[in-house]
């Protein structure tokens, strides 16, 4: 649509202060407003009687005026206007605060739709500031009312205007060129995106909503993948050092263990790769204590043994710790100088590793490890040969590009502790060539795990005690960091394109949930409990420096209790950990819930894993998923299921674990929410053969100008 460049103050009513709000939100143009999509749906099209309303749900229903509005002002300022309605069942009241304007709207006889709450007190039916629309006959009302994310000074009311001009404005473009090439389009049974844009604001029925949102979904998978591929392909064409004749026999001859199988063909792999003199951009996929860290060695190994450098870049300064302190006795054996690089790194210390870094000095440098500070503008290497950079989703698309930048001929290897689908991490990883570590070394320990309500909160509080005072450490993950932070109960929901291409869109149920545990608030509960323990919490919103304190006083043993949110979910190895609890674990997915139950386990304690969820009373998806985690302990087979059960959406939505894909400036407006993994499958399968037909798609300008702007931050992905 050629109105999308226009600017949004061009919209009839959107004057300088409500253009600033807009732009406070990321709008500034028609284009930006008609992509604002609603969050979620009201469904008015769905009339109840007054009697058929429970009190918890909003609904629509369609009553009459019975008596004349009276407006009575009570506490200073506040005015209550009030008023009675009917249907065939029963009388309704109907409360609306500070806004006696509306006894000229309500006159007796005329008939309404209401949406809202009805509940029923003291003998009487009633409503409190409900929604309303006028009714007749004659004139038919939408069924699906549209919700949309709003900021401060930005009302529904008015963006919903706003958007319904837009649409008028840009209704006269409806015929321009769809970027979407026709073939692709007609070949997936996908609407004009001028209906989907349409329909997603308006849509006159379900079936339309759905094929909305199909369409709409499928672009961002489909130009997400053209993104990733025409970068991959630039990957895969770019020059690199050739680190020709790797030999990983002397890293096996001083290993205390044998590797698997796994292990043995990733290290295959990897070796092929940086043989070649063009660019290795290598993921490694496995399951926490699979051994990545070994097939990263073997990489530094033959990088240095063709007369380069190596750098490994960790998140955190404990984590880099214990790399260091694992990895630099086993290179000292081989013959290869390492250095720890942190921001605590003292100023001497760091002139010397810059120096030892620079030049090819008796005294050399050949792989540092090391958090962002290896990104430091006085880092400079005088031949990096390859980047490492572990719990790659740790880090931005960026800050791994700024390690690659330090040599552009430098070999790149990411390494990731979530596991998930090959077929899935093909997709979402289709710049990288994808290492999957599927086998666990053998005698890795079981976590046992169990589910249980809040009925077991005692006896849960005397196995923590035992833990404890059997020189056992306790993790305890909640999924909200304090009260003020909790999820609304309330929180509208737009599920996805179902498998049959069906939809439902709905509100929430407003079934009653059990109360988010925050970590600052059951932290302090906890203290109170066991006052003889140290107590302490984390959690992201802490800096960088707290964060730090907080986890080195858990290695080191000085805290018996560590409340968290997810931040603890990857990371670094506590041996005496021994116990994971998770309260409302039914807020969490299950790869998810694995990779918690990958934090304990990690020495030779026996270790166990406790889902604490009032779920698992009740049948539903999260009892499922919480008894697939009793009896599953492979992380692939459980990313497969969560993948079934949640869809690939839930794989990309950025929120408190982060999404697997940090992919820079990219941002999924529908995706996130698509449980449909054939959906993305097609975008993917389609995206790869386009590519093989145009690979720069000079021959479908409008459609890279999508991608282009899709990776908008991130130009280095498509130019």
């Amino acid at each position: 649509m050629r109105v999308f460049g226009t600017d949004v103050k061009k919209l009839y009513g959107v004057g300088d202060v409500r253009a600033s709000r807009y732009a406070a939100m990321g709008i500034k143009t028609v284009g930006d407003l008609l992509l604002h999509y609603p969050r979620g749906y009201e469904d008015r099209g769905n009339i109840k009687l007054l009697t058929e309303g429970d009190g918890l749900t909003k609904s629509a229903y369609l009553l009459t005026v019975a008596t004349e509005p009276k407006s009575v002002r009570v506490k200073g300022r506040m005015t209550l206007t009030k008023f009675r309605a009917y249907d065939d069942s029963a009388v309704c009241d109907i409360t609306f605060f500070n806004q006696e304007y509306l006894k000229a709207t309500f006159t007796v006889g005329s008939t309404f739709r209401f949406y809202g709450k009805v509940e029923y007190k003291a003998g009487r039916y009633v409503m409190t500031s409900p929604a309303y629309e006028a009714w007749s006959e004659d004139a038919e009302l939408p069924e699906l009312i549209p919700v949309y994310p709003l900021t401060e000074g930005i009302t529904g009311k008015q963006i919903a205007k706003d958007i319904r001009a837009a649409l008028t404005l840009a209704s006269v473009a409806e015929d321009a060129e769809d970027p979407l090439p026709e073939e692709i389009r007609r070949r997936n049974g996908l609407c004009l995106r001028s209906y989907a844009i349409r329909n997603i604001h308006a849509p006159k029925d379900f079936a339309a909503l759905a094929s909305a949102k199909k369409r709409l979904i499928f672009d961002e998978f489909f130009n997400f993948a053209l993104g990733l591929t025409i970068s991959g392909e630039k990957n895969r064409r770019s020059p690199a050092f050739p680190c020709a004749g790797g030999d990983v026999q002397p890293l096996l001859g001083v290993l205390p263990y044998k590797l698997t199988g796994a292990q043995s063909r990733v290290i295959e792999e990897i070796r092929a790769d940086m043989a070649r003199d063009m660019l290795m951009c290598r993921m490694v996929i496995g399951d926490v204590g699979s051994g990545k860290t070994v097939c990263a060695a073997a990489a530094i190994l033959f990088a240095v043994q063709s007369g380069h450098q190596a750098a490994l870049m960790v998140p955190t300064e404990i984590l880099a710790r214990q790399h260091y302190e694992s990895l630099s006795e086993i290179f000292a054996r081989l013959g290869l100088r390492a250095a720890l690089l942190v921001g605590a790194t003292p100023a001497a210390e760091k002139r010397r590793i810059y120096a030892a870094l620079s030049s090819e000095c008796e005294d050399r440098i050949d792989v540092v490890i090391g958090t962002h500070a290896l990104l430091s503008a006085g880092v400079d290497f005088y031949s990096l040969g390859l980047a490492v950079v572990d719990e790659q989703h740790r880090f931005g698309v960026d800050q791994r590009a700024a390690l690659a930048r330090k040599n552009p001929m430098a070999h790149t290897l990411v390494m990731s502790a979530t596991p998930i689908p090959r077929s899935l991490a093909l997709a979402l990883y289709g710049d990288l060539d994808i290492s999957v570590i599927d086998e666990i070394p053998p005698g890795r320990q079981r976590v046992d795990t169990f589910a249980v309500d809040d009925s077991y909160r005692q006896r849960l509080n005397g196995f923590i005690r035992k833990q404890i005072e059997s020189g056992g450490q306790v993790y305890v993950v909640c999924p909200s960091v304090d009260e003020s932070s909790e999820e609304e109960q309330a929180d509208l929901l737009m599920e996805s394109v179902g498998t049959e291409g069906d939809l439902l869109c709905r509100l929430d149920d407003d079934r009653p949930r059990a109360p988010l545990k925050s970590a600052v608030k059951f932290s302090a509960e906890l203290e109170e409990e066991f006052p003889e323990f140290k107590v302490d919490f984390l959690h992201g919103k802490l800096s960088s420096r707290e964060k730090e304190k907080k986890m080195k006083a858990f290695v080191s043993g000085e805290t018996h209790i560590l409340v968290s949110t997810t931040v603890i979910e990857v990371g670094v190895n506590v041996p005496r950990a021994s116990l994971m609890i998770v309260e409302n674990a039914e807020r969490f997915g299950l790869s998810q819930l694995h990779q918690l139950r990958g934090r304990v386990g990690r020495g030779e304690r026996k270790s166990y894993c406790i889902l604490v969820s009032e779920d698992i009373n009740t049948e539903g998806s999260a009892k499922e998923r919480l008894l697939t985690l009793k009896s599953s302990y492979d992380g692939y087979s459980i990313a497969e299921k969560d993948l079934a059960m949640r869809g690939p959406g839930d794989f990309l939505r950025n929120g408190a674990r982060g999404s697997v894909r940090q992919s820079g400036g990219v941002k999924f407006r529908l995706a996130e929410l698509c449980d449909d993994t054939g959906l993305m499958s097609l975008a993917f399968s389609e995206a790869k053969r386009l590519i093989g037909e145009d690979t720069d798609l000079s021959k479908h300008p409008a459609l890279r100008g999508e991608v282009e702007n899709m990776f908008s931050t991130d130009p280095a992905a498509v130019n």
